[in-house]
């Protein structure tokens, strides 16, 4: 029989370019070429003349990538470790800058800092771009402290550029340091880098995020007319966002009109947004003039614009009008999500409505949705607002039985209440729940096991003990 064609080096890497799966994709690599007749009783080395497959760079960089998207950090770090031998030729930095990428996701720090510092070992050069990927990582990771040392041991790697100082910028203005995030801005332009769009978005970001919108308009003035660089669409929309806030609408509005003018694209963030701001303001009439510019530049509403108008009716206790919004979604073919249930839960608690806030709670899964962690947690945190302890008694087995944590608050809340009402016997089964999901702080505890002792005359712990462990 003809022997089935072999795969080559260059065949490999568009098969490994086609396999979504990792583990299928670490198979082929690993045997591009397996025997179709194996031999039963095999001998060590049954060929010698059979020269080892040529893995080529593609491949290794194709096969790292689909491990690390996969979280497969034992084999990627195999495959790392086979790509280390290769003699044929010298890895590429963008594969470190990758790996340390993945392990910044994964919030690994440590395994980041060991793949910067062994890149030389692989014939490779470290250049800014890896140390990029480092700061960044470490900043995902939140390891501030070793962020800072890397920062201030950096000629040591490498010369800073604009996306070394964006990073920066952007670890200033997440810890609130706005003025370090200005001096950054000023040093840069000091070393002759010139800032550029990303590192306008971040500041004028952060400036809106703390209500300096003043300043941030005029940051936006100056990008444009001193530096020349166009506000792109995240610019735009933290500044809609910031003037929603302080209800300027007008100016927000303004604002989308010349994101339309200048061809950016509106996501549903914008208009999501925009229609959160017009029920704030009593303005839910104009919403459906929003709706139908939406249509007419060719925007469909998603789940997020669905769910703001959800919530703006919630909050105006309009419900008639937040079901009417769900129905409409199932029309125009766009699912309701766990939010746009919980949004409508959170409402009904709100204004004591509970047993229709149960009512919807059970009611999702016919509505192929499945209640989550928040689901429950609004509900039992209602029900132990308005002291309905036997209902929220009920709610905490079914979170303790999915392995749902409640709210700390509303459990010494809970068990305060029933402590008050002197209900013995759910007392003590609340507690035995609430052992199991170990919530209960230690006040608490002292609290209820305080009015056990005074109330069911336990002579020693042991009974205590004894009365908590039932069933």
């Amino acid at each position: 029989m003809e022997n089935l064609k072999k795969v080559s080096p260059f065949r490999l890497s568009s098969l490994l370019r086609l396999e979504k799966d990792p583990n299928l994709a670490l198979q082929l690599f690993r045997n591009p070429n397996p025997n179709p007749n194996p031999n039963p009783n095999p001998n060590p080395n049954p060929n010698p003349t059979q020269k080892p497959f040529r893995y080529s760079l593609l491949s290794y960089d194709l096969i790292i990538t689909k491990l690390g998207h996969g979280k497969m950090f034992d084999q990627m770090e195999q495959i790392l470790d086979q790509m280390k031998q290769e003699t044929r030729f010298s890895p590429k930095e963008i594969i470190f800058c990758n790996v340390i990428t993945f392990y910044g996701r994964s919030r690994l720090s440590e395994l980041a800092l060991r793949t910067f510092d062994r890149i030389p070992s692989f014939r490779c050069q470290r250049t800014v771009r890896s140390f990029n990927s480092l700061l960044n990582a470490l900043l995902n990771c939140r390891e501030l402290e070793k962020f800072r040392e890397m920062y201030l041991d950096i000629d040591r790697y490498a010369s800073p550029d604009a996306c070394t100082y964006n990073i920066l910028i952007n670890a200033c203005c997440s810890s609130s340091s706005l003025d370090n995030a200005w001096r950054l801005f000023d040093e840069m332009q000091s070393k002759g880098i010139q800032p550029n769009v990303v590192t306008f978005g971040t500041l004028i970001s952060a400036l809106c995020a703390n209500a300096k919108l003043d300043e941030a308009f005029r940051l936006k003035d100056d990008m444009m007319r001193k530096f020349h660089v166009n506000p792109n669409a995240f610019i735009y929309t933290s500044l809609i966002k910031g003037l929603c806030k302080i209800n300027e609408l007008d100016l927000a509005f303004k604002l989308k009109a010349e994101m339309l003018d200048s061809k950016l694209k509106l996501d549903s963030a914008v208009y999501s947004t925009l229609i959160s701001a017009l029920f704030r303001a009593g303005k839910k009439g104009e919403v459906s003039n929003v709706l139908e510019e939406m249509s007419e530049t060719g925007y469909k509403p998603d789940t997020v614009t669905y769910n703001a108008m959800i919530s703006g009716f919630c909050k105006e206790n309009d419900f008639e009008s937040a079901f009417g919004v769900l129905n409409e979604m199932g029309k125009k073919g766009c699912k309701p999500d766990v939010i746009s249930y919980n949004i409508i839960i959170a409402g009904f608690c709100k204004e004591g409505r509970l047993r229709e806030a149960s009512d919807l709670l059970e009611d999702m899964p016919r509505r192929e949705c499945s209640p989550d962690v928040v689901s429950y947690r609004t509900l039992f945190d209602g029900l132990c607002d308005r002291m309905e302890f036997k209902e929220a008694a009920f709610i905490l087995d079914e979170m303790v039985f999915k392995k749902y944590v409640p709210r700390i608050a509303s459990v010494n809340k809970f068990v305060d209440g029933l402590c008050q009402e002197g209900n013995m016997d759910l007392l003590l089964k609340v507690l035995n729940s609430l052992a199991k999901v170990n919530v209960i702080d230690v006040d608490t505890w002292k609290m209820a096991i305080t009015k056990v002792f005074k109330k069911a005359e336990l002579s020693n712990t042991s009974e205590l003990v004894d009365v908590l462990a039932m069933p």
